[in-house]
């Protein structure tokens, strides 16, 4: 058996981080079991997905290294679920409803007030032809409940039935079908609502392993029996815990935030955003994976804790300076070249200004230091400035080499006695116009002595 899992986002927003969380959940189990992912877009709600979110979340799947098997649309595969549907009717298990929201919502409140749970109570399954005919007549539609098996003969006394299944992160779970109403499968336009299609799929591409928030543990009982009806075996489920802000707020597509759109913006690695949000709320430590075959290496399911993960985008920066100060010349070099650093500089450049990056792009700041000098000079004291003369009269001649700087400040500290702070503060704002950043030594080659000299005050 191929193990096979699948991402199946609603395409109404752009994707956040905690969305990316269940997308390489399932990725990197699949990487672990040599299995298949498929990239599955459940767009059911006609109104509210659109295709250039689809294409939206295709992008950045891609951007953290997510390449899907296979991509599926529901809205594609309704001749499918119709005869899903036509075999649950034969079966007796879906029937037809006439209430109204406002009646549904009357009947949870009076059932509140006896003390029961506000679930629905079947009352659909008690209209006599009559009353269905004059439901009809009125022009009300009918939408289309699943009844659950939660009764031995008689469904409107329904008695506790549990469903259980050993929860790959969350161990064994339990959820009493008597406790839920029965699902809405079919609105009264006749489309659909997400359970049904998403069971249907499963069985039909062949899913082993589901996995996905903790939000759905009380629905996967409902979808356990689901597949029970249409006599599939159900896959194995495992439920994460979901992500929140530092305040503890859910994150949402609708409103953007810490969307994989605007981290990426913010210039932030994929690896960054990945390995924070795999490891968040882990019994492993929260640490910048070079790439997603390492991060599989760090990857559990059953190490995930059962309370929510605060998210801290501080996080993010400082998983991003850890890769940004170990990343190859190679991995930036096309990017560095977007950026306009290019040509026999640019990979010394490179090893010497990345230990001082927070993104990417900031090297930019550093290649026009390098290339063109401070942008704005530097203001010294009358000492100091005497101090820079007469140390830029004992600049080494050509040919230098990897020893230049060390062999300048040496003759430097000789002629004038300054050592430490005193000595090589003036030198950089002079040569870079920053009280700190790369080391001297490093930049100093690559500036040469005529680009040196030019920064002479």
């Amino acid at each position: 058996m191929t193990v096979t899992v699948r991402f199946a986002p609603s395409p109404t927003g752009r994707i956040h981080i905690g969305n990316a969380r269940t997308a390489l959940f399932n990725w990197l189990f699949a990487m672990n079991n040599k299995g298949r992912f498929i990239q599955r877009f459940d767009d059911t709600d006609i109104a509210r997905s659109k295709q250039e979110f689809a294409d939206s979340i295709l992008y950045d799947l891609h951007w953290l290294g997510i390449f899907p098997d296979a991509t599926e649309y529901q809205s594609r595969r309704v001749d499918i679920y119709d005869a899903a549907v036509e075999r649950l009717k034969a079966a007796r298990v879906l029937y037809a409803c006439y209430e109204t929201p406002e009646e549904l919502d009357l009947r949870r409140k009076v059932r509140r007030t006896r003390g029961l749970p506000p679930v629905y109570g079947r009352e659909a399954l008690t209209l006599t032809p009559e009353q269905v005919a004059e439901y009809q007549s009125d022009g009300r539609k009918p939408h289309w409940r699943f009844l659950l098996p939660n009764f031995t003969s008689d469904p409107l006394q329904p008695e506790r039935t549990e469903v259980h299944w050993n929860d790959l992160v969350r161990g064994e779970e339990t959820v009493d079908l008597a406790s839920l109403s029965d699902p809405v499968l079919v609105r009264e336009d006749g489309t659909y609502l997400y359970t049904l299609p998403s069971v249907v799929d499963d069985i039909e591409m062949g899913v082993t392993h589901v996995i996905r928030g903790d939000d759905h543990v009380t629905n996967t009982g409902v979808q356990i029996a689901l597949f029970q009806a249409l006599e599939a075996e159900p896959p194995v489920f495992g439920h994460h815990n979901l992500l929140t802000t530092v305040s503890g707020e859910g994150l949402s597509k609708r409103t953007g935030a810490l969307s994989i759109e605007s981290l990426r913006g913010d210039g932030i690695e994929p690896m960054a955003v990945a390995s924070l949000a795999v490891l968040v709320g882990t019994s492993e430590n929260v640490a910048a994976a070079h790439d997603l075959a390492e991060l599989a290496s760090h990857f559990d399911p059953a190490a995930t804790s059962k309370s929510a993960a605060k998210f801290d985008p501080d996080e993010l920066f400082v998983l991003n300076r850890t890769l940004m100060h170990h990343m190859p010349f190679a991995e930036a070099r096309d990017r560095l070249i977007v950026l306009g650093i290019s040509g026999d500089r640019a990979e010394p450049f490179w090893l010497a200004v990345r230990g001082n990056l927070d993104r990417l792009a900031d090297a930019v700041v550093w290649w026009r230091i390098v290339d063109q000098g401070p942008q704005e000079p530097a203001e010294f004291s009358g000492e100091d400035r005497d101090f820079l003369h007469q140390a830029f009269d004992l600049l080494p001649e050509e040919p230098w080499n990897g020893t230049v700087w060390k062999d300048w400040t040496g003759k430097i500290r000789e002629a004038t006695g300054r050592k430490g702070k005193a000595l090589f503060m003036p030198l950089r704002l002079a040569l870079t116009g920053q009280p700190s950043g790369p080391e001297l030594a490093d930049l100093l080659p690559l500036l040469g002595r005529e680009g040196t000299m030019a920064r002479r005050p």
